[in-house]
């Protein structure tokens, strides 16, 4: 049965005079359409028609109407970048930095990423499956519709494999759109003794042919940061991806500018993720990857405030990426040790309050933005007829403002994915 809704106070579009585009960059992310006094018509799980209401259809036979009186629609959130399948949360790692210890002497203690892989390992996938599966409904009340999960806590063969299995299996269970991605290069375990180069080589003569010929993995993802892995082996890692079609997504910049990020660009990555450190060279490099004119995947680079939030780092540059003409994604980064919240919502918050990104810009982020990370803006992220149904219906609010002026607060009546 087709649903209409009727007497919206306002729609978000994402686009200007129905423009098409693959993602919102500079001033474009501010100014699309937001049409007022509004409905929106779903049809078989997608967008069958929306307009003013002057425009709306009078035929009300077989439709579902509801009233949005008061009420918003906007593309539901799309989150492009999470760590939801874990075994336990990280809360004593907390207690212990609030007495003083450091993110970093924690990780020197035996806690960080090798704590929540040890407990990987100590779990069967039931286990794993059944707490993914509460934290997406968490996520949906949130209002996300689509997201990608990686791997990355297990670090050996067995462990990603179980990992990856249980996003394979979620995503047959799920009405959200998964795409799984293969963090074997997230930290280096301790049988390796330091070796950084033989774990790449266990990663790319073993793992990634295993998992890419049992059809486990959409990308792949390597941390690239002092102390942990290169940019050399950006480059080892993408050689061997690239055999199998997988896209690079990659961790750079989150604390400090070793090359990570013109690493990633060089290897055509879809998404450049954190850079809440960023040298006047970094942002020149990504200037220039936005400017070239070859046809291929531009780097977006997707913020993580939830994270900065949590370990008290900087924010990364939002304001001054959207000022030099590039586009911004927003993601969680939903993880038991340094981002434990799904709520896309108060990282549209955080993005105004911290960031600087205006009210519509952070919206922009978390959508159409969101879906070019993940290669999904033809289906979603913004509300064109003939696209994925996948929608919030707010509370009745002021404006659209509100929603991330009012931190910490769900403002969501109903996310529709789908249409349901």
């Amino acid at each position: 049965m087709r649903t209409r809704i009727e007497n919206l106070k306002g729609l978000a579009t994402l686009r200007k005079n129905d423009q098409n585009c693959d993602f919102l960059a500079g001033n474009s992310m501010d100014d699309w359409t937001m049409i007022d006094d509004a409905f929106i018509e779903m049809d078989s799980g997608l967008i069958h028609d929306f307009g003013d209401m002057n425009a709306c259809p009078q035929e009300t036979s077989n439709i579902k109407i509801i009233d949005g009186t008061g009420r918003f629609i906007l593309p539901a959130f799309i989150d492009s970048h999470t760590h939801l399948v874990y075994a336990h949360d990280r809360s004593e790692e907390f207690n212990m930095r609030m007495h003083g210890l450091s993110y970093k002497e924690i990780a020197a203690s035996g806690g960080g990423i090798l704590n929540s892989s040890k407990q990987i390992m100590s779990s069967n996938e039931d286990q794993l499956l059944d707490s993914l599966l509460d934290r997406l409904e968490k996520s949906r009340n949130t209002g996300t519709a689509a997201l990608e999960i990686k791997s990355g806590y297990g670090l050996t063969a067995d462990s990603e494999r179980k990992i990856l299995r249980v996003i394979k299996r979620a995503k047959a269970q799920v009405s959200q759109k998964i795409w799984s991605t293969f963090l074997g290069a997230h930290a280096l375990p301790l049988s390796y003794n330091g070796n950084h180069d033989a774990y790449i080589e266990e990663i790319c003569s073993n793992m990634l042919p295993q998992f890419a010929d049992e059809g486990l993995i959409d990308f792949i993802d390597i941390f690239c940061e002092t102390n942990y892995f290169s940019p050399r082996h950006i480059d080892i890692l993408c050689n061997t991806a690239c055999k199998f079609n997988v896209p690079l997504k990659a961790h750079v910049n989150q604390f400090s500018s070793i090359g990570g990020l013109q690493a990633a660009i060089k290897n055509k990555a879809w998404s450049v993720d954190h850079l809440e450190f960023m040298t006047k060279q970094d942002h020149q490099d990504l200037q220039k990857a936005f400017q070239s004119n070859l046809s291929y995947r531009k780097p977006i680079p997707v913020a993580l405030p939830g994270c900065s939030l949590f370990l008290d780092i900087p924010y990364t540059p939002g304001r001054q990426i959207i000022d030099s003409d590039l586009p911004l994604a927003i993601a969680s980064d939903c993880n038991p040790g340094s981002a434990p919240s799904s709520n896309l919502g108060l990282c549209w918050s955080l993005a105004c309050h911290k960031m600087k990104l205006t009210p519509k810009e952070g919206l922009a982020a978390i959508t159409t933005n969101a879906a070019y990370a993940l290669g999904a803006e033809k289906k979603m992220g913004h509300i064109s007829n003939g696209i994925e149904a996948n929608l919030i219906l707010t509370k009745p609010i002021s404006n659209l403002a509100f929603m991330p002026y009012s931190f910490g607060e769900n403002n969501i009546e109903h996310t529709f994915i789908a249409g349901k």
